[in-house]
């Protein structure tokens, strides 16, 4: 890929890497010739784990961090002298934000001026991409796709605390770091993300296949729900196309973007439900409506035009495609795990092929 050469023998940090979008982020650059460090919290020890299925620390460094910790954090970047860094650790469940808001707050706020902080003092860093949430905005559930200058807001904490964070982000990029006095940094606003390896609690395909896998009703909670969803090597690569673009041209790429699958990719819980079901070979497994208990948004679509224009980023994959390929690779890990790494390695490179 053209971007490979950027990122040859860079020295690259991903925060996150043990979570799921941040362990597909982390393999992809190491494929690219890139250094990578890890930051993040260990994985958790109650469900499967892409960080370790994929032997992920085998490959790239990696370095157990609470990004709460400032001391820590300041530490390990001023030592690694990153070229880029890819902020991606957060607490990133919106019903999981209910059972622990400030710890939600602490760690996608203060986490992420922690991150930031580290990064302008450490000196040498080429460019920052602050991965945010398509959540951030000021959901009024109309037809309208939002765009980047859309109000922010949010009515759960995680979405509240992504909307700081994105608040946080403008004050280093347009104050603290302006007229050079620290790197270039931008904010990527994402749509709902599938792929496989997610294991994460209360999201649909993660929760779809742990009940084939035991057998069980699939519960979901809105049918009818409208997301923009799409598989992690759309964001990973436009996370990637964003950091190249920083530390070609900083002026014009530090900003805010949305990236999402357009209106192809626009489908309510229902339909990706029976996508998925279709696609691992299980289409008339039992599925049950449970109680939506908390608030959560009902529509949600994202205006990706300026990606498109300004960065040259558009979907490659459509939904079918896209839950397809996260369904086989679950098909494949439940029939033998340990293909995982070569599995991802495998996926990584038939998606470069489609660009």
């Amino acid at each position: 890929m053209h971007f490979d050469t950027t990122f040859r023998d860079a020295r690259v940090l991903v925060t996150g890497h043990t979570g799921f979008k941040g362990a597909w982020l982390s393999q992809w650059l190491h494929l690219m010739g890139a250094q990578v460090l890890g930051l993040a919290l260990p994985p958790p020890d109650d469900r499967p784990s892409l960080f370790n299925d994929i032997a992920l620390a085998d490959r790239i460094g990696s370095r157990f961090v609470d990004i709460r910790d400032a001391v820590s954090v300041a530490t390990t970047i001023r030592d690694f002298r990153p070229d880029f860094i890819f902020h991606l650790a957060a607490q990133a469940l919106v019903r999981e934000s209910y059972a622990r808001p400030l710890e939600t707050f602490d760690t996608n706020i203060m986490g992420t001026a922690n991150i930031l902080q580290a990064a302008g003092d450490a000196g040498g860093v080429k460019a920052v991409v602050c991965v945010t949430t398509d959540k951030v905005y000021h959901n009024h559930e109309w037809t309208w796709p939002y765009r980047e200058t859309d109000q922010l807001g949010g009515h759960d904490p995680y979405s509240g605390s992504k909307a700081a964070a994105e608040l946080v982000a403008a004050v280093y990029r347009d104050n603290l770091w302006a007229n050079g006095a620290g790197p270039n940094m931008a904010t990527a606003r994402g749509g709902n993300v599938i792929g496989g390896g997610d294991w994460s609690k209360d999201r649909l395909i993660p929760d779809i296949v742990r009940c084939i896998i035991a057998d069980s009703p699939i519960v979901i909670r809105s049918p009818k729900s409208v997301r923009p969803w799409q598989h992690v090597l759309e964001l990973c690569r436009a996370y990637i196309m964003l950091a190249e673009r920083l530390a070609t041209d900083g002026t014009s790429a530090s900003d805010a973007w949305n990236f999402g699958p357009g209106q192809a990719g626009e489908a309510n819980v229902e339909t990706v439900l029976s996508v998925a079901l279709r696609s691992i070979g299980r289409p008339q497994h039992p599925v049950e409506l449970g109680p939506a208990t908390l608030r959560e948004s009902k529509l949600l679509r994202l205006d990706i035009s300026k990606a498109g224009s300004d960065l040259g980023w558009t979907p490659a994959a459509d939904l079918e495609s896209s839950v397809r390929m996260t369904m086989e690779w679950y098909r494949r890990w439940i029939e033998d795990k340990g293909s995982a790494p070569a599995l991802m390695d495998e996926q990584i490179r038939n998606y470069e092929q489609r660009l």
